[in-house]
């Protein structure tokens, strides 16, 4: 997988892309991913390197210009986005432009695991008061957001994708179920039924993680967790996923396909039983 990043900040990407999964997939996963970080001013053409410029029609704040955006990316030999939006259509593509906006799709584990199984993503960091919506229209093939906030730039957006979507890369992580079992990942899409006694949300948050030592600081581990009983661990583990899910995200009560299991122990929940 090689990610290239388009910003006007290249610095802000030596920490941030230099630890944990992201660094061994870089230097130890035998080159897993590979990362290249592009400073926009490079393809400006007046001495002043200038990216931006005011918008037509007034307003406050500047917007990224399409011309080096445009030459950037063009560069990089990245086909044509007429034909990355028909080879998307017939799922023969195989890289991807972004444009990192606060207009865009809302990032979630479905799309980091879309984007896992392409070979090329291209990140444009969006900065200011926005980017020239010809950028969008004929550049991008999709733009993300990664919530519901506005950040001063896209920088902080794609080095969130490049970490979520290299956890999903066979060989990223060092047990490959680790994925399987976080939150938000679903049955359908990490090949399961369902969640079993140790690993899998079904789409749900996770359920609680307990480790030695079993008593701490007048807190313990619950006894179901300890006596072995598999059946047992994994209607407790369900059950706390539902709980947390519908204290703290009831929004993905309403998307996840419940079973008839996960209802019984929902209604039982809400009669706080």
């Amino acid at each position: 997988m090689k990610f290239e990043i388009v910003t006007i900040f290249p610095d802000f990407f030596r920490g941030p892309l230099d630890f944990g999964i992201v660094r061994r997939a870089r230097h130890e996963a035998s080159g897993l991913i590979e990362i290249s970080v592009h400073d926009l001013r490079n393809f400006t053409r007046d001495k002043h390197r200038t990216v931006d410029d005011r918008p037509f029609g007034g307003g406050e704040g500047m917007v990224l210009k399409p011309e080096p955006l445009f030459e950037c990316v063009e560069s990089l030999g990245i086909a044509p986005r007429s034909e990355r939006i028909a080879h998307a259509g017939r799922k023969m593509a195989k890289e991807s432009v972004i444009l990192l906006s606060p207009q865009g799709e809302m990032f979630t584990q479905a799309v980091a695991q879309e984007l896992a199984q392409l070979e090329r993503i291209v990140l444009i960091c969006g900065r200011y008061e926005g980017v020239d919506e010809r950028v969008s229209e004929g550049l991008a093939d999709r733009e993300i957001s990664i919530g519901d906030y506005v950040l001063s730039g896209g920088e902080l957006g794609a080095a969130v994708i490049v970490d979520a979507v290299t956890r999903l890369l066979p060989g990223a992580l060092g047990n490959e179920a680790s994925a399987q079992q976080e939150s938000f990942t679903a049955a359908q899409k990490i090949g399961h039924d369902g969640p079993d006694s140790t690993c899998g949300s079904g789409g749900l948050l996770d359920y609680p993680h307990y480790t030695r030592p079993a008593e701490f600081r007048g807190m313990s581990a619950p006894e179901v967790l300890i006596g072995g009983n598999h059946e047992q661990i994994r209607k407790w583990r369900r059950r706390k996923a539902l709980e947390k899910t519908l204290r703290n995200r009831p929004d993905l009560l309403a998307r996840e396909g419940l079973s008839e299991e996960d209802r019984k122990l929902l209604a039982e929940i809400q009669k706080g039983n």
